[in-house]
């Protein structure tokens, strides 16, 4: 979901994001697992991965297992420092601060990581993400990017309604929010990528790519860097 410039690095980390997670909706938990495994299934094992706005490294725990080593990266230090810790007993896991749109490897990636809708939750433009996880592909390389399917709405915004219960979140602004769009009254807002938005970021990479709806709850781009 597109997120207002910082809210994720000033207001929503490390701890607060972690609870995001910790869930008591089974929808929004399967949600969250389906995009894990839909990414896993496309490991072999030998994989060199980055994932952008890795938060804590929540995803990155969950897929360390099945891949040869994962380096994360995201703009909110507090989350980075959080993330550190979390992972310190996972020797092929690496996070790391820098933004995601000016990323800085002397290495390419065999598979690039942007999930849970991060192609809005990161700021700035997608295009340019896009563009940027291009770069970083060895020939060869796949890149994921996932938003939230409409048919997965209502249980997205249960899921942002049990979030501002919870104090994670400002209030929800119901007369601002439908149609994919989630507004909090603390200055939140958030826009789902739809399939039509996915494939026109498939067009504007260059790649060959894929549009795959996941468990009725993610639309996936997947973009395939073919060797020249």
């Amino acid at each position: 979901m597109k997120v207002e410039t910082g809210y994720y690095a000033q207001k929503l980390n490390s701890g607060k994001l972690y609870e995001v997670y910790r869930t008591r909706i089974p929808r929004v938990i399967r949600y969250l697992q389906a995009e894990i495994d839909f990414v896993r299934g496309h490991l072999r094992g030998e994989e060199k991965v980055l994932e952008l706005g890795a938060g804590y490294g929540r995803i990155m725990k969950e897929l360390a297992p099945f891949l040869l080593r994962i380096t994360g990266i995201d703009i909110a230090e507090q989350s980075v420092a959080f993330g550190k810790e979390y992972l310190k007993e996972i020797p092929n896991c690496t996070i790391e601060v820098m933004d995601a749109h000016s990323p800085k490897f002397d290495e390419t990636f065999d598979v690039v990581l942007c999930l849970q809708n991060g192609l809005s939750a990161i700021k700035g433009d997608p295009e340019n993400l896009i563009r940027r996880s291009v770069r970083l592909l060895a020939e060869g390389g796949k890149a994921f990017f996932s938003s939230y399917s409409p048919k997965f709405w209502e249980h997205c915004l249960a899921w942002f309604r049990e979030q501002a219960d919870r104090g994670l979140l400002g209030e929800i602004d119901m007369e601002k929010t439908g149609n994919g769009r989630i507004v909090c009254k603390d200055g939140f807002t958030a826009t789902t990528f739809d399939l039509r938005d996915m494939e026109r970021l498939g067009e504007l990479s260059g790649c060959r790519y894929r549009v795959e709806e996941v468990e009725e709850s993610s639309i996936f781009l997947i973009l395939f860097k073919d060797p020249e």
